[in-house]
């Protein structure tokens, strides 16, 4: 596999510099500067991004850089949607979730992390407006009033540091400093409402502010059946805001952020025996041969959550001319209570009538945070040139407290329930960090950045009293358990990028990533605390950036290696329904990504992107248990080991093979203004849920699609359209629960809907 890997990063390389030598024309090495931004500004436009902690154009940055456009991002967010709807739209990203719209789990070419628990670590770093938003509970803050999105792929140790090996998903908020703004309104399915608005002026004597608003409401459209007629889960109402006040005076500026979100809502709905056993086909709540439908459910637990979160920000900026000193400071606080029914199903084998189908047990379990403080921050020195020799240098702090309580309800309809777990983790890690770089004048840079990094994790974890049933195995000793993780590691980064003509653009990367020790202690179920050690990345990609035909497409095209030792691996549920960190040897990863984005008419407007996976698990005598639920087991038992089934050879979860999104988007004036359709779409392969393989726990593919029509003003003041999301209404399982029985969850439904927007 390593062989052929790097054979196919090796082809693309020379494919990348074949390519540029043939466009390498004369007559485009001649084309003036000015008239390729002209071009540029007729066709696809320049893509301005800050992957390096700096406005830059997307060719001179060496890292496979993806964007949403503000067609797209409208496209995902209409209906209700969170930061879930970005999994597929850009290649080799898939999001997903067990905690529904509180807690995404984010994968980057293969790399994430399926662990449930609110202490989770992952290898894909969620960093907004420049502060890293480390646990789970604050990553699924809502995406609105922004100016960018950027995924970056591939090792991100040096500007970014810890737990960012697989890469960076990174908003960009709009800031102060202009007057006017923009609101808009929507109604869809499910009375699904969402409002959204920001208003920015300038105060006089240098101060400007920016205040933005978002709500998103949907009425309970699920009906579970065993507690009368009507409708009683799947509703929610969420709110965000931020209010932004800048200074600026000469070289300096300064900018205060307050940030809030506050959910209540339906937490997500778990589906007993929803797999047909032997397959993977999805059944209805009457067993085989019934049709599954989205919309009813049979359940007896309680379902909430409820979810807040603060923040209070301080950037500061001062340019000294030669280079400019940033100051990021930051605090973040939440809180998360959040209960489902994690059996997914009525009664059980104990307390028939039971269904649908055989609960061999009721688990009615419950985790809360009662309380999350992150506070973090960063001083860096960047020059400002353009040429010759740049740099940066900088340092980074960072500090968590974190207490979860698991709490246990000895009946599914039970309120009161006893703490049967309390974990406090408080986690300090810092990192000094530079980069160097130059720019000769054949427009040759190249690049290097190293990090040291420094990880301090104490973690205790308490069993005040022990309601297990003994017969379940699930009992342990009263007590707690302490542990600490420590590590320390310089991550770095050798880059170049060459312009073959002025239309194309080669570069290479190598790359050293890292992911902090993880320590795991969910004793409401185990028995003892489990650590993963550290785990070091080296990524290898090579690729292609172009603008083509006078500006009228753009297409980049990365080929990647990566091989990854010690990856932290979580083994979830089985058949000692236990969460276990796992160390793999080693995991090595292949592939591409390739977008090309076109306009080849004046109002016509397409992208595709197409993502490419293999990855495979390389640990001889690693193995977990297999399923707890009477699933089909596709991995060979260890020998000796009695449940325990190898993963050896195996991909990795929640990682397709194929991923591909396209869009089209077509306006034409009439009037004072232009009719426009815009499509998009995504398309995964076939993806298990879990470390080992199975029949049923899997999803042979999903495709989406959304669809919006609209009328727009020339001069962009007024926006009316009709929409609609998963316009096939695909039903495809993204997730499961394999301890008790063949339970899932599932993709959204079709919303259809209408879209007012106005900008002022």
């Amino acid at each position: 596999m390593r062989v052929l890997s790097r054979r196919l990063v090796s082809s693309i390389a020379l494919s990348a510099a074949a390519f540029g030598c043939a466009l390498a024309s004369p007559a485009a090495a001649q084309t003036a500067e000015g008239d390729q931004a002209e071009d540029a500004e007729r066709g696809v436009g320049v893509i301005v991004v800050t992957a390096q902690k700096r406005e830059q154009d997307q060719r001179d940055v060496p890292l496979s850089i993806s964007t949403l456009s503000s067609d797209a991002l409208a496209a995902v967010q209409a209906g209700g949607g969170d930061i879930r709807g970005l999994a597929g739209r850009v290649p080799n990203l898939n999001i997903e979730s067990s905690f529904g719209r509180s807690f995404p789990r984010f994968y980057i070419r293969g790399l994430g992390n399926t662990d449930f628990d609110l202490n989770a670590s992952q290898p894909v770093s969620l960093v907004y407006d420049d502060v890293v938003l480390e646990n789970p509970i604050l990553k699924g803050f809502p995406i609105f009033d922004l100016d960018r999105i950027e995924v970056l792929r591939g090792p991100q140790g040096t500007l970014f540091g810890r737990n960012t090996p697989a890469g960076i998903v990174k908003f960009d908020t709009v800031k102060p400093g202009t007057d006017g703004g923009y609101a808009k309104a929507s109604w869809a399915r499910f009375n699904t409402i969402q409002l959204e608005g920001a208003v920015g002026a300038n105060l006089g004597n240098g101060f400007s502010f920016r205040a933005s608003g978002f709500y998103q409401h949907r009425d309970h459209w699920v009906d579970n059946i065993d507690n009368g007629a009507g409708d009683d889960l799947g509703g929610y109402d969420d709110f965000a805001g931020r209010l932004q006040l800048q200074y600026e005076d000469g070289p300096l500026t300064a900018r205060l952020t307050g940030q809030v979100r506050v959910l209540d809502g339906s937490a997500i709905l778990f589906r007993a025996n929803v797999f047909q056993r032997g397959s993977n086909e999805l059944i209805g709540l009457g067993g085989p041969g019934t049709e599954f439908r989205r919309d009813r459910i049979r359940s007896d637990g309680i379902n909430f959550q409820e979810l807040n979160t603060y923040n209070v920000g301080l950037t500061v900026d001062y340019d000294f001319g030669p280079a400019t000193l940033t100051s990021v400071t930051s605090y973040w606080n939440g809180n998360l209570k959040s209960r489902g029914d994690i059996d997914g199903g009525f009664g059980n084998a104990f307390a028939p009538s039971q269904g649908p189908g055989f609960i061999p047990f009721s688990a009615q379990t419950r985790d809360d945070v009662p309380s999350l403080d992150q506070y973090t921050q960063e001083v860096r020195l960047a020059s400002n040139n353009q040429t010759g020799l740049g740099y940066q240098i900088g340092g980074f702090f960072f500090n968590e407290r974190l207490n979860i309580t698991t709490l246990d309800y000895g009946a599914p309809a039970d309120t009161v329930a006893a703490a049967v777990a309390v974990q406090r983790q408080v986690t300090n890690a810092f990192g000094l960090f530079g980069t160097l770089s130059y720019t000769f004048d054949n427009g040759l840079i190249l690049q290097a950045g190293a990090r040291y990094n420094d990880d301090d994790r104490d973690f205790a974890a308490a069993r005040p009293i022990d309601t297990r049933p003994g017969f379940l195995g699930f009992g342990g000793p009263v007590g707690t358990l302490r542990t600490e993780a420590k590590a320390n590691l310089l991550t770095w980064d050798l880059s170049a990028v060459y312009p073959v003509s002025d239309a194309v653009n080669i570069f290479a990367r190598a790359a050293r990533g890292y992911r902090a020790p993880s320590i795991q202690g969910r004793l409401a179920f185990g028995r003892a605390l489990s650590v993963a050690d550290a785990e070091r990345t080296m990524s290898y990609e090579t690729g292609i950036k172009t603008v083509l035909f006078d500006g009228a497409a753009r297409f980049n095209l990365t080929g990647y290696y990566f091989n990854t030792e010690d990856l932290q691996l979580t083994a979830v549920g089985g058949g000692g329904n236990v969460t276990a960190l796992l160390n793999a040897d080693d995991v090595e990863g292949y592939g591409f990504e390739a977008e090309l984005v076109a306009r080849p008419t004046d109002g016509l407007d397409l992208s595709i992107g197409v993502g490419f996976n293999e990855n495979e698990i390389k640990s001889p005598g690693l193995g977990v248990a297999g399923c707890g639920a009477p699933c089909t087991v596709l991995n060979a038992p260890i020998a000796g080991r009695p449940g325990i089934f190898s993963i050896d050879g195996n991909r990795l979860p929640q990682s397709p093979k194929w991923s591909v999104n396209w869009t089209a988007g077509y306006a034409h004036p009439v009037g004072a203004g232009e009719l426009y359709v815009f499509t998009d779409w995504y398309y995964r392969s076939r993806i298990q849920f879990f470390l080992y393989n199975s029949v049923e726990f899997s999803d042979d593919s999903l495709i989406e699609g959304g669809l919006r029509f609209g009328y727009r003003t020339g001069d962009g003041k007024f926006d009316v359209a009709a929409f609609a999301r998963n316009i096939t209404n695909n039903v495809s399982a993204t997730g499961g629960i394999d301890f008790n029985n063949l339970t899932a969850y599932v993709n959204e439904p079709r919303i259809i809907g209408i879209e007012l927007g106005t900008r002022f």
